[in-house]
This record gives C-alpha cells, sequence and structure tokens, in this order.
C-alpha cells in the first residue's frame, strides 16, 4: 500500500477512446492537436476558474521528467533550490543530478497539522557561505507541492500568497508540483498557485496530469503550464532531442478523462472519504499509539508513528515483517519524515480494513 496509484478500473470512456483508436493499424509519430490542448484549457477553467491560453500549454511523458526539465531551465550547477520537508523524495534527485544544492525549508507539525515556515523561508535566501548573511543567493527556484505529498496539506491562498510573495522579492521561480490538485476531500477547494495573480503566473512553472486524478500513470501524460514565453521558450529548448512529448494513447486517455470522468471522478472522491473516515475512526479508536494527521487532499495518508518508539529501519522491518503491510518509509521522503509512515488508501474498503487488522495486530504484539 505505498506506490502512488488507485486500485479502480479508469473510467469506461477512456477504456472505450483507446480501444477505438488501437483498431486504427497506424501508430507513427503523433502531436496532441488543438482539440487535446482546448480539453485542457476548459478543464483548467471550469475547474479552478483560471484563464490559459493554449500556447501556454506543454506536455510531457510523465511529471518527473518535466520536473527535472524545469530544474534544469532554470539552474545552473551549484544553485540552490528550495524544498519542504518531509516532500515527495523523487523531487531530490531531481535537484541533485542538475548539479545544485538542496536547501530544505521544512515544514512545522504544529497540533497535528503542517504549516510553512515563512521566517525560515525568507533566511533561506540569504547566503550562507562565509561568516556573514548577505543578501546574494543562488536559490533560484522552490518546489511547491500542493496539495503536499506526503503531509496532505492543501496550500490555501494567504498561504501560497505570502510564500509566493517571498519567491519573488528574491527573483527566484516556483516550480509547482499540483499533480493532486483533483483529490481532494469534502469542504476543500484547490487554487493553483499561477492563477493568484499576473506576477505569479509570470513566475511559475505549473506541473499537472490526469495520472493520479484517473488513475493513468502506466499511459505518461502530464501537463506543463509555463504563461512566460520566455520561461517556456527555454524549458522548451532545454528538453528539445532529450524528452520527449507523450503518446498517441496517453492523448487519447488525457482527453477522455477531462471531458467525460467527472461522473466517475465523483464517485472515486465518496469512496475515497469513506475510506478516510473509516481509518481515521479506526486508529482513535483501536491503534492509538499511531496518529493519522488528517489529509486534506491526495489519496496518501501520514501516519505518526513514533510513539512505537522505533528508529526507521526497526519501523520499517515492523509494517514489512510483523504487520506484513508494505507502506513507504518517512525517513525516505527527508527531513522530518522519520518515525513516519505513508499509506494509500485508494483502494477496495475490504483491502483497508484488512491492512488495518493487520497493523493492529502487530502493534497490540509490542
Amino acid at each position: 500500500m505505498w506506490i502512488a496509484d488507485m486500485d479502480f478500473p479508469v473510467p469506461q470512456p477512456i477504456i472505450e477512446a483507446i480501444r477505438k483508436r488501437a483498431e486504427h493499424p497506424c501508430y507513427g509519430y503523433t502531436k496532441p492537436g488543438i482539440r487535446v490542448i482546448e480539453t485542457v484549457v476548459e478543464r483548467i477553467q471550469r475547474k479552478f476558474h483560471w484563464k490559459i491560453e493554449p500556447e501556454w500549454v506543454v506536455f510531457t511523458p510523465g511529471l518527473i521528467p518535466a520536473l527535472h526539465f524545469a530544474v534544469r531551465t532554470l539552474t545552473h550547477p551549484g544553485d540552490e533550490v528550495i524544498l519542504q520537508e518531509p516532500v515527495y523524495h523523487p523531487f531530490f534527485k531531481a535537484i541533485i543530478s542538475s548539479g545544485c544544492q538542496i536547501i530544505n525549508n521544512g515544514l512545522k507539525l504544529v497540533g497535528g497539522r503542517y504549516e510553512m515556515d515563512y521566517e525560515d523561508l525568507e533566511s533561506k535566501f540569504h547566503s550562507r557561505g562565509g561568516m556573514f548573511l548577505t543578501n546574494s543567493s543562488r536559490v533560484k527556484a522552490v518546489i511547491l507541492c500542493n496539495p503536499h505529498n506526503p503531509v496532505g496539506r492543501l496550500w490555501d491562498r494567504k498561504e501560497l500568497i505570502r510564500m509566493g510573495e517571498i519567491v519573488l522579492r528574491h527573483g527566484a521561480v516556483v516550480i509547482a508540483d499540483e499533480i493532486h490538485c483533483e483529490i481532494l476531500f469534502k469542504g476543500h477547494r484547490h487554487t493553483p498557485f499561477a492563477s493568484i495573480s499576473e506576477e505569479f503566473e509570470k513566475n511559475c512553472i505549473l506541473c499537472i496530469s490526469p495520472s493520479k486524478t484517473f488513475n493513468l500513470a502506466g499511459l505518461e501524460i502530464s501537463t506543463v503550464i509555463i504563461p512566460n514565453k520566455k520561461l517556456r521558450d527555454e524549458f522548451s529548448t532545454m528538453r528539445s532531442g532529450i524528452l520527449p512529448e507523450s503518446n498517441l494513447f496517453g492523448y487519447l486517455a488525457l482527453e477522455a478523462a477531462y471531458r467525460y470522468g467527472d461522473e466517475w471522478l465523483n464517485q472515486v472522491l465518496e469512496y475515497l472519504q469513506g475510506n478516510l473516515d473509516f481509518m481515521l475512526d479506526y486508529f482513535v479508536n483501536r491503534i492509538p499509539r499511531i496518529k493519522v494527521i488528517q489529509p486534506q487532499g491526495t489519496y496518501l495518508i501520514w501516519l505518526d508513528c513514533r510513539e512505537l518508539g522505533m528508529d526507521n529501519l526497526a519501523l520499517r522491518s515492523f509494517m514489512r515483517e510483523k504487520a506484513k503491510v508494505g507502506l513507504d518509509d518517512g525517513f525516505l521522503f527527508g527531513e522530518g519524515g522519520g518515525g513516519f509512515q505513508r499509506m494509500n488508501i485508494a483502494c477496495p474498503r475490504s483491502i483497508l480494513v484488512e491492512a488495518l487488522g493487520r497493523i493492529e495486530g502487530a502493534v497490540n504484539g509490542v
């Protein structure tokens, strides 16, 4: 229960679109076409009330490659990129493989809820060389994860504005990973970072995808929205000859999902809410030594297991070998992740019940 995809079949219109195209005997080179691009533009407008232009839309075969090239677009070797750990661990490789340094603006856990540390963020833009802080900065980008993976926070408009103003004041650019933006629990609404103001638009590379929302990761289709033409041209130049666009089935799946998948999505969100409610009640009443960090978005649940008193490797062994439940180790997500585990609840309720029962039995045996 660790990998971030769902155990649910995709919407039937996606299956039908792929089946129909597969019957055509030619599988040559392809481009997304204006209809696919318009589908993205319409989706963003309808879901988030943000008007984007078709030329801002760039397609990539997955979000992780897009992040790698976004970092390389904005930096040179030796530059610095800020993360907010604990955070999705492939971010680390995107920075290191670009020859850059990771700077951690760690999240604060306050009363069971994660918050940004704005004072610390401000301080990260000052040079740490020598004995004194200076106004010179090698920080060229900040990677924002919203909703945040793994802690499940959905950053609200005020939080995004405060963070964004700090970043812009120091001349850096926000790389926004918003891949989970449509997986939200009741009462929550997503605000794309770049939608807040024209200034934010011009200083943001925003990454989304139907892959989490509609369980399409294997079709390798993601969308990068880059309103700033200079940044968009530089991104395109950086990827040229190395990073291809998506494949013809990915484009078909995206269009079918965004045009015809909402009824399915609404059912999935309702089911996920039921799984979350069941899980929250289960831990409180039957496994109180493990605390659930209640998520606002994503189907990935951050479990605080520190009360079990185990080090990271012992906790991994405990979950996998004693409870026999495969979760993601919290320490993989960087500073602040030790003693935590990440659990995927996008599965049938019967599997969730089985997993929680195994964890309960193991914890009671400690």
